[in-house]
């Protein structure tokens, strides 16, 4: 590997579709993310050739061009500092709408890599096969429903003698594939399925994070903290869940949606909690927007946008301050933190890993967007763990968190089943 200087514009490539490059990075063992913003339709895609991934602590103003994914809860994580698997963008891919070849584009090339190069051209002189039909099987747990419920009725119980003020508890849900999936056609179905998410497949070898080799797929609908090319930070609080379909199948308006005291004061808690982080830092000019329904896929929140710009009130670093103060975020975790976050660890049955994480591209194209990592699945070979958590008040009933999560869970499926 020989370093060059950093291209400052377009290259036209020979033209690799986003199935090859992954593919390549997959059988050479590179790490590799792909993901699409919300509103948006271009695909990025970057390979790290780098040294072996590490956490270390995130800071959007110095990192270089690439894309950050952090555990929900580091025991190896400097207090207050985000840490983060971090991939560098050494390749960097751009796929125009509709993936033709011709819309590859490399924008930036930090680290020359032939061998890489080479590999990605044996594999597009394979021979193409017409890709298999995706089919999966759930996973039977006749315990998981009673485990959850329990749960609930505990965390409501701690509540109600003044504990805590909300938990989030989380379930997992197994599928078994029939054969390996291809990762890229999942993440085009969820692209179409839900043009509002930030839409992300990330690959990570062998032993990051301790683990076997893993993909973790998501169509998040939250926004952590984001940092546009013109110095405007933005953050939400998202919470509050409610099918976005009537019983007969008929799709709601968002004005038509009808909220209870519980999930308003559930999303209240969050926007409290943000609130409170820019009083800490002395922040007084920020635009707060809502609570209004947003709808995310087929379910419906509560969302209020906060939005400061940067410039204006001279605090370049806030996406990095704001990061720190807010993950994880009490949309994920509960409130205070450290008691919630002491009921999750002793009370959930599995590691949540990178769910309720953060994740995002960091320093792409002048710009920053970290999301939370909620409706997400982890996929070590034919075998995939989907994720979702229910938040919790004193007045939680246990069976409607129950069909919370399994509302989310159809959230990933319905959008893979395409």
């Amino acid at each position: 590997m020989t370093a060059s200087s950093e291209l400052t514009t377009a290259v036209r490539l020979f033209a690799p579709s986003p199935s090859q490059v992954w593919q390549t990075a997959h059988e050479t063992g590179h790490p590799a993310a792909l993901w699409r913003l919300p509103h948006q339709t271009e695909k990025h895609l970057i390979v790290h050739l780098g040294d072996t991934l590490v956490e270390q602590p995130t800071d959007l103003d110095e990192r270089p061009p690439g894309f950050a994914i952090g555990l929900f809860n580091s025991a190896s994580a400097i207090h207050n500092e985000a840490c983060a698997y971090y991939l560098q963008a050494d390749q960097h891919y751009v796929f125009g709408q509709g993936d033709d070849a011709s819309d590859a584009v490399q924008l930036r090339h930090a680290v020359q890599d032939e061998a890489f190069e080479q590999a990605v051209q044996q594999v597009m002189q394979r021979r193409q096969t017409t890709p298999a039909v995706i089919s999966f099987t759930e996973v039977p747990d006749p315990d998981a429903r009673a485990n959850f419920e329990a749960t609930v009725a505990e965390a409501t119980r701690e509540m109600q003698a003044g504990n805590f003020w909300k938990v989030v508890i989380s379930r997992t849900k197994t599928l078994d594939f029939s054969q390996q999936p291809d990762v890229t056609v999942l993440f085009d179905r969820l692209c179409a399925a839900y043009p509002a998410a930030f839409v992300s497949a990330v690959f990570l070898p062998e032993g990051t994070n301790n683990a076997p080799a893993q993909i973790w797929l998501s169509a998040t609908p939250e926004r952590l903290v984001s940092v546009d090319g013109n110095g405007l930070f933005k953050t939400v609080a998202l919470a509050g869940t409610q099918s976005a379909y009537y019983p007969d199948g008929t799709l709601k308006r968002t004005a038509d949606a009808l909220w209870s005291q519980k999930e308003i004061e559930e999303q209240a808690i969050v926007s409290r909690y943000i609130i409170g982080c820019f009083k800490k830092i002395r922040l007084r000019e920020y635009l707060e927007e809502g609570p209004k329904t947003a709808q995310a896929g087929n379910l419906m929140h509560l969302c209020t946008q906060y939005s400061v710009d940067t410039k204006a009130v001279n605090f370049p670093q806030l996406g990095t301050v704001m990061l720190r103060l807010l993950h994880p975020t009490s949309a994920v975790c509960g409130m205070p933190r450290p008691e919630a976050l002491s009921f999750i660890q002793t009370h959930e049955r599995h590691n949540r890993g990178f769910y309720a994480g953060f994740l995002g591209p960091v320093n792409i194209d002048s710009a920053s967007s970290l999301f939370v990592h909620i409706r997400c699945l982890k996929l070590e070979g034919q075998r995939a763990t989907l994720y979702a958590g229910a938040g919790l008040t004193e007045d939680s009933d246990p069976q409607k968190e129950w069909l919370e999560t399994e509302m989310k869970c159809q959230t990933l499926l319905r959008g893979m089943n395409g």
